[in-house]
């Protein structure tokens, strides 16, 4: 199996310098193919063409031919490959929206994009102080690169860049381990109120209910406040009832961007907190050894559209925390299953099999017919451990 893994890096002053050049380029080659698609789709609409979408390679060599030897002579600074795995996947994401897989792609912003690029994989290699990268040099690392045998190489490599630190994300082959499994199926029941519900019992908490994310949560909210403050103040002839005219000139705009590298840094730190979480929970679930796990099939896009729990879903990162439940499952050799997304676990009385009905989001205790009285949760993640296949 192919597992990822990140490393934070510690580059020099020209390095970093190099990667802004770099993500700049990979951002800038994704759009252009976008744009290019939009423009061909266009006239294909027209009639001016047979197909509705635009080969990548004919966009290739369109930027390498006519563009790179004449008006955008700074792509012959960046490494080739980084503008080729741009341009892939923009028509990787423009293929997926044509299918019906994801939403239309849409162009990457300067200022909130992830700001990432592809490292070639042919020619990064791992160095005793990091690793060295294609018209990057040996750049440190804090950790030392995993070692492969011979032969193989690293998949993916990205380096990305998250407001404070630049990370190298790659992926590699290992095996998977020979554990002793103990036969028994669990059930896992994810909701807002707790992250998850064990069919053994356990019960995994919510993090964002502790008062550090608390904390942090209403720190953010008040240097959004003061953001909102700093761009009223300028911005000329803005009133509360009334659109603003125009904007100051930069100069005086120095301040909005401290304050939006304080408000970046407090999403990192939320970010950094539940992540680390789902991690903790979900190799916590998996070293118990059962032979199977289920879990239901969550609609997450669906769910969102609740506006009273919109931001509590989004908030529990479920979607994450299942994919992290299936890869650490695969490691193992356990056996990962996906309920039906009909499947009443919720309204099956798990003693009886009776379902009710009339079941209620606000009834937290399950009380059937037959006498069974459970927790909602656990009584949910009973059914789900009993799953017929």
């Amino acid at each position: 199996m192919i597992l990822s893994m990140k490393i934070k890096l510690k580059p020099t002053k020209q390095q970093e310098l190099l990667f802004w050049q770099f993500a700049g380029t990979a951002r800038w080659a994704y759009n252009f193919f976008l744009a290019e698609s939009e423009r061909h789709y266009a006239e294909y609409l027209e009639g001016k063409h047979e197909k509705n979408t635009i080969k990548e390679g004919d966009v290739r060599k369109y930027i390498n031919n006519v563009l790179k030897p004449t008006t955008h002579l700074w792509l012959k600074e960046v490494s080739s490959n980084v503008m080729k795995q741009a341009v892939k996947d923009a028509d990787a994401a423009r293929k997926r929206w044509f299918a019906g897989l994801s939403d239309k792609p849409k162009f990457k912003s300067k200022r909130r994009g992830k700001i990432s690029f592809y490292v070639n994989y042919e020619s990064l290699s791992r160095t005793k102080e990091g690793f060295r990268g294609e018209k990057l040099g040996v750049v440190k690392t804090y950790h030392p690169l995993p070692k492969l045998p011979k032969g193989e190489t690293y998949s993916n490599p990205r380096i990305s860049y998250d407001g404070q630190n630049w990370f190298l994300s790659i992926g590699y082959e290992v095996r998977c381990e020979n554990v002793e499994l103990t036969g028994e199926y669990l059930g896992i029941d994810v909701g807002i109120k707790e992250l998850a519900v064990c069919s053994d019992g356990a019960v995994k908490k919510n993090i964002n209910k502790t008062k550090e994310v608390k904390r942090l949560e209403q720190k953010l909210k008040r240097e959004q406040r003061k953001l909102t403050r700093k761009i009223e103040a300028n911005t000329i002839g803005h009133t509360k009832n009334r659109k603003p005219l125009y904007q100051k000139p930069l100069k005086s705009l120095k301040n909005i961007q401290k304050q939006n590298a304080k408000i970046r840094m407090i999403h990192k730190k939320l970010t950094d907190i539940r992540t680390n979480h789902l991690h903790q929970v979900s190799i916590e679930i998996v070293k118990t050894k059962p032979s199977r796990i289920v879990m239901e099939t969550l609609n997450i896009k669906d769910m969102m559209k609740n506006r009273h729990l919109s931001k509590a879903i989004a908030k529990q990162c479920l979607f994450e925390f299942k994919r992290q439940i299936q890869y650490k499952c695969r490691k193992y050799g356990i056996e990962f299953v996906e309920a039906d997304k009909w499947y009443p676990s919720s309204k099956m009385c798990s003693c009886c099999g009776s379902i009710k009905k009339d079941l209620k989001l606000s009834d937290r205790i399950f009380n059937c017919s037959c006498g069974h009285k459970m927790d909602r949760d656990l009584n949910a993640s009973i059914n789900l451990a009993n799953y017929p296949i």
